[in-house]
């Protein structure tokens, strides 16, 4: 598979850069900056920490996508309408795990699926991805049960809930949409209503980020759960994502698709 990585400079970037160093059926034909990023000109190899790839970070995406089969975003909002009129003008598939996308992208996603294989995801983590299919499952099969979400993350995270307990928490109300949600519990708040979801943050350390759901019934509890154990568990799922997306035909896919297909297994 023939790669082209737009948003090289950044972490996630850096890290589909190492991860495609090390493997056999990846290629990394293109690596792509906004203009003026000091990463500019460098080798996208020795600028991920990675061996020399003889692969230049370029201000331009159209060049950069010369001879790619898949393009792997993890850019920048105001970037990406651009990044997916390129790509489908180039017929290239396109990965994308970049958030904070406006409503009009949404429609530009969609046109562009019309052309080309196009998969976007806020969350690139194959784990979460099923977890939260059990959850919706696991809600819609226990309606009775009490469903409460905890997350826990590093002291240096700064906003809460996390992005990956609100795509729990909207996996849970797909199955239950009267669920609503209530975050923490302090002072007198009486008895627990059997619609709320709640949501509890927890902060210390270096924890990269662990999600439990519980649903509780009165004799017995079920709790599923996913911890990350490094960050490159998304740059993994990317990588993924972009093998399975190099053998599909024109269309918008998740990663449950993915997961679905036994011919998106890892090689």
């Amino acid at each position: 598979m023939k790669l082209c990585v737009f948003g090289a400079g950044g972490r996630m970037g850096q890290s589909i850069i190492r991860l495609a160093a090390e493997s056999s059926d990846v290629e990394l034909v293109g690596a792509v900056e906004l203009p003026g990023s000091p990463c500019v000109g460098r080798d996208a190899g020795e600028l991920s920490g990675a061996r020399t790839l003889g692969v230049a970070v370029c201000p331009d995406l159209a060049s950069g996508l010369l001879g790619a089969d898949v393009l792997v975003d993890f850019s920048t909002a105001a970037a990406f309408s651009g990044m997916l009129r390129i790509a489908e003008q180039k017929g290239v598939g396109v990965v994308s795990g970049t958030t904070l996308l406006a409503p009009a992208d949404e429609a530009l996603i969609a046109r562009a699926s019309e052309r080309i294989a196009v998969l976007w995801a806020p969350n690139m983590s194959v784990g979460v991805t099923l977890l939260a299919e059990l959850v919706r499952r696991a809600v819609l099969a226990l309606g009775e049960y009490d469903v409460e979400i905890i997350e826990s993350h590093h002291n240096k995270k700064t906003d809460a809930p996390s992005g990956t307990a609100t795509y729990l928490q909207a996996a849970a109300q797909a199955a239950r949409p009267e669920l609503r949600v209530v975050h923490g519990r302090s002072g007198d708040v009486g008895a627990r209503a059997h619609d709320e979801l709640g949501m509890h943050a927890l902060r210390g350390g270096g924890i990269v980020g662990d999600h439990s759901v519980h649903l509780v019934g009165e004799f017995e509890r079920v709790e599923l759960t996913h911890r990350a154990m490094g960050r490159e568990l998304f740059a993994a799922g990317a990588l993924r994502a972009a093998r399975f997306l190099a053998r599909q035909p024109a269309g918008r896919y998740t990663l449950l698709d993915m997961l679905d297909r036994p011919s998106a297994q890892t090689p």
